[in-house]
């Protein structure tokens, strides 16, 4: 038997096990700043990055894009 077991994702950098989707709209608080100056907000410990926001923001989201470990999101006006 492999070391591995039998993991379909071993190898793969399709599988994604992000919390969050793309397009989707959450209510997050900005708790921290990147160093590009856009908010940080955690979603179940996935960071997310949010364009205009500010620390202490509580905001509506839309998820623009999922990356592996992190996502890029915009404030919803």
């Amino acid at each position: 038997m492999s070391m591995f077991g039998n993991n379909n994702n071993y190898g793969n950098d399709k599988g994604n096990d992000a919390p969050i989707q793309e397009g989707g709209e959450y209510d997050v608080k900005i708790d921290d700043t990147g160093r590009d100056g856009d908010g940080i907000a955690r979603i179940e410990g996935f960071v997310v990055f949010v364009s205009g926001a500010k620390v202490g923001d509580e905001v509506k989201i839309r998820v623009n894009s999922v990356r592996r470990n992190f996502a890029f999101a915009d404030v919803v006006e």
